[in-house]
């Protein structure tokens, strides 16, 4: 079978318009397949240079070997009815190593097309290291790496105002595009850069902050030989992720002119304040995941499908969205609805087997962020209580009682005489297994006065601690399953 590359799949040369730092499956089925779109329906006319930021691992002979060529293949649900579509991506031009080929990289900071840089170096990448220097061939760090890019580009330049780039980070921390400008800012101070360059920096730069959507199941192990059968090419780097996908651009430039996603019917906003599609994002898509899946996994499910498959939990997971927290968000009802319609679909996306124990993973934090505001929400505009996002504290707690802290770190459980293992901050871990042998209520009492899992000390909002100490009880007298079917019966 033909390998894919240039002579398969033909493109025209295009315009270095887009550094970008990573190499990951995300980048390469969300950014570059959009650039794709854009150079075919938009004229974008540009091509895409990826930077591998770290010193260790890479793809790069097999990105070399198929000519940068690759194949995007979405699968999922679309309207109800499973849908897969694929893309031949040829917006990647070039791949270099910071490390390996620090002149060939560097030399792209003279680019007169490049415009644009995207980066995603995990949360962990955007960090100010202070014991990061100029000097090195390249920095440590990615904001060190794009501190000296841009240097290198405004003294290469004259500090030409329309040399300036627009920074796209989808790193996952808040308000990424702000954190990696303090970060280039301090930088340029600590290197003493100059002045010209930090009014460069301000003036012809644009940090942006996004937000971004897509479940991105990267390389099909296992399924590789159908599907290169199915296209009729052998491809290496295919990718393959949800139909679904959100980018969500924050700027006070208006960019639609420059990079024409939306013009291309790509999901794309620009906009002002990301923030209400950010809580849009964690409070319904993430906020579902957190108050329905200790209760699935402790009424024997144990993938994402498999829950959404039952009748009352996909009715409870649906209830807690449309009743609880929708009416708490502050996007116009359409849009959210919308939103709550389309996670519907991607819980139930054949392709995906997402393990509800992964999703376990840091519970109590993420119940703290993802569905204690919507909680707090429903009590200040209803006066009282949420029923299934207070029934979701009960399973919380549940799920983790009676486990005992072993020596990897994890608390070991049981379901039904099988054991499995929770992973959280080592003080929720310590809580619940010194706490195994407390009476219900005494256990519920002490985990929701605790400040530092919450805030706050939740036994304060009338009823909660009543309610969830009752619901407790039932459980563990009778079972997650039982207690389900009776309480939340269709």
């Amino acid at each position: 079978m033909q390998r894919l590359n240039a002579n398969l799949c033909p493109a025209p040369q295009r315009p270095v318009r887009v550094l970008q730092f990573g190499e990951g499956n995300f980048l390469r089925a969300f950014c570059d397949w959009m650039i794709d779109i854009a150079n075919e329906k938009a004229g974008f006319d540009g091509s895409i240079v990826l930077v591998k930021p770290i010193s260790i691992g890479t793809l790069f002979p097999a990105f070399r070997e198929q000519d940068y060529r690759y194949t995007v293949m979405l699968r999922g649900l679309v309207d109800g009815k499973p849908v897969e579509t694929s893309r031949v991506i040829t917006s990647v031009s070039d791949a270099v190593d910071a490390y390996a080929e620090y002149d060939r990289y560097s030399a792209y900071a003279k680019c007169d097309t490049l415009r644009f840089i995207i980066s995603n170096t995990t949360e962990a990448g955007i960090v100010l290291d202070e014991s990061d220097a100029l000097e090195l061939c390249p920095p440590k760090s990615y904001p060190g790496k794009l501190t000296k890019f841009l240097f290198e580009r405004a003294e290469h330049f004259g500090y030409a105002a329309d040399k300036g780039l627009v920074i796209l980070p989808v790193e996952l921390i808040d308000d990424n595009g702000i954190e990696l400008h303090r970060c280039v800012k301090a930088l340029a101070k600590k290197w003493q850069l100059g002045e010209r360059f930090e009014n460069w920096l301000e003036e012809a730069c644009v940090f942006t902050s996004t937000l971004v959507d897509r479940i991105v199941t990267g390389y099909p192990r296992g399924e590789d030989q159908a599907i290169w059968e199915k296209l009729g090419y052998e491809d290496r780097i295919l990718v393959t992720a949800e139909p679904f996908g959100l980018w969500v651009i924050e700027s006070a430039k208006d960019l639609s002119g420059e990079l024409p996603l939306p013009a291309c019917g790509l999901p794309v906003v620009y906009t002002d304040n990301q923030k209400p599609y950010k809580q849009r994002k964690v409070r319904i898509l993430n906020g579902a995941h957190t108050s329905f899946v200790p209760m699935a996994f402790q009424c024997g499910h144990d993938i994402v499908l498999q829950a959404m498959d039952d009748d009352l939990i996909r009715n409870f997971m649906q209830k807690t969205l449309y009743d609880e927290v929708i009416p708490t968000l502050t996007l116009p009802k359409e849009d959210l609805t919308a939103f709550a319609e389309a996670v519907t679909g991607r819980f139930r996306n054949p392709f995906i087997k997402h393990q509800l124990l992964s999703i376990c993973l840091n519970c109590v934090s993420k119940w703290r962020a993802r569905c204690l505001p919507s909680l707090l929400g429903y009590v200040e505009k209803n006066g009282r209580l949420p029923e299934h996002l207070t029934f979701s504290l009960a399973a919380m707690i549940s799920l983790y009682r009676g486990g005992k802290l072993g020596e990897d770190g994890k608390l070991h459980c049981e379901r039904g005489g099988q054991p499995y293992e929770l992973q959280d901050d080592i003080a929720v871990l310590k809580f619940f297994d010194e706490s195994s042998a407390c009476a219900p209520a005494e256990q519920a009492k002490a985990f929701l006065s605790c400040e530092a899992f919450f805030g706050q000390d939740l036994t304060q909002i009338p009823g909660l601690l009543e309610s969830v100490t009752a619901s407790l009880e039932d459980i563990l007298t009778r079972g997650m399953p039982a207690v389900v079917a009776d309480k939340f019966a269709l």
